[in-house]
C-alpha cells in the first residue's frame, strides 16, 4: 500500500489568506509555510508555473518545512507549451526567438532553482500540465519526449487538460508513451472526467481535485476552479484511491477547487474519509513542532 499524501495547490491564494484559514499573526511567508506544514504533509507550488523561481526562494521552502514534506512543482508554461507573457521570461531571454534553443535555456534556470528542493528530498515530482490544445499525436509526443530528456534523472509526471489522451481509441498508446518515458500520468477529477488513469510509474501515482464548476472550459479563472466538494463526491473516489494506492509507493491527492478555504476543508475531509475507511496516510508534523528541524 502507498504512502498517501495529501495537501493543496498552492498556499499563498489571496482567497485562502483572507478565509481566516492561517491563524492570526501569520502574516509572513515563513509563518505561513511553517503552519501549512502543520496541516499537511504535501503542496503543490503553482508560482514557478508564472515565473521562474530562484534557488534562494527554494532553498527557503525546504528549511521551514520539515523532513518527509513533499513540493510538487508545476513546471513553468514556457516548457509546457502554454502562452507566456515575455515579462514572465528573464530579461536577459525576452528577446530571443522561441524555440528549442531557448526552452532548453529555461530548462537550465528552472532545474537550477529546484535543485534545493531535490537535494533537500523536499521534491515530490515536476508536474508538466499540458494544455488542451495539444492533441495525441507524434508530434505532441516528440514534443513531451524532448522534456523528458531534458529532465532525465527528475521526477516527471504529465497531465493532460485535452482528454482525448485517455480516449479508448488513445489510451493504451498513451500509457505505453508514459511508461516508456518514466513519466507519471496524473488522474483528474474535473466535470469532464473523474476517472483514475493507468499508474505508469511504481514510484508515483498523482490525483488533482480540480472542482466540478460548470464553467469548467468557458469561465474565469475563478469560474473554473469554483467548487466545494461534498462528502459523498469524495466517497466515491475511495475505492479508486485503494486502486492506485495499491499499486504504487506513493500517492499524492492534491485539491486544486477555489475559493477561500474551500481546498484545505476538502483535504481535510478526505483525510478523514481514509482514516474511517482503513486506508493509511502520512500526517503532517504536530502543532508546535519546528518545521526544518
Amino acid at each position: 500500500m502507498a504512502d498517501i499524501l495529501i495537501g493543496t495547490c498552492g498556499w499563498t491564494d489571496p482567497h485562502l489568506l483572507k478565509s481566516g484559514w492561517y491563524p492570526p499573526g501569520h502574516r509572513d511567508p515563513e509563518k505561513r509555510l511553517r503552519h501549512y506544514a502543520t496541516r499537511f504533509p504535501l503542496v503543490e507550488s503553482d508560482s514557478p508555473y508564472y515565473a521562474l523561481p530562484s534557488a534562494r526562494t527554494t532553498t527557503h521552502w525546504a528549511e521551514r518545512t520539515p523532513p518527509g514534506f513533499r513540493f510538487d512543482v508545476k513546471a513553468f508554461s514556457f516548457l509546457t507549451g502554454h502562452p507566456t507573457r515575455p515579462a514572465a521570461l528573464p530579461p536577459d531571454l525576452r528577446g530571443r526567438p522561441r524555440d528549442e534553443a531557448l526552452r532548453t535555456e529555461v530548462w537550465t534556470r528552472y532545474a537550477e532553482a529546484l535543485t534545493p528542493l531535490l537535494h533537500s528530498g523536499r521534491l515530490g515530482t515536476l508536474l508538466f500540465q499540458y494544455p488542451a490544445s495539444l492533441h495525441p499525436g507524434p508530434e505532441a509526443e516528440t514534443f513531451i519526449r524532448t522534456a523528458r530528456e531534458r529532465a532525465h534523472g527528475w521526477p516527471f509526471a504529465v497531465e493532460f487538460r485535452d482528454p482525448a489522451w485517455w480516449h479508448p481509441a488513445h489510451a493504451a498508446r498513451t500509457t505505453a508513451f508514459l511508461k516508456d518515458l518514466n513519466a507519471t500520468a496524473v488522474a483528474t477529477d474535473t466535470p469532464e472526467d473523474r476517472h483514475p488513469v493507468p499508474v505508469t510509474t511504481p514510484r508515483l501515482a498523482v490525483v488533482r481535485f480540480h472542482g466540478r464548476s460548470p464553467h469548467w472550459r468557458t469561465g474565469t479563472k475563478e469560474e473554473r476552479f469554483r467548487h466545494t466538494y461534498t462528502e459523498r463526491e469524495l466517497t466515491e473516489w475511495l475505492p479508486r484511491v485503494r486502486t492506485l494506492a495499491a499499486a504504487a509507493t506513493e500517492l499524492h491527492l492534491l485539491f486544486n477547487n477555489c475559493c477561500a478555504d474551500a481546498a484545505p476543508k476538502a483535504a481535510e475531509t478526505m483525510r478523514e474519509l481514509l482514516s474511517a475507511n482503513g486506508l493509511p496516510h502520512q500526517r503532517a508534523a504536530t502543532e508546535g513542532t519546528p518545521a526544518g528541524q
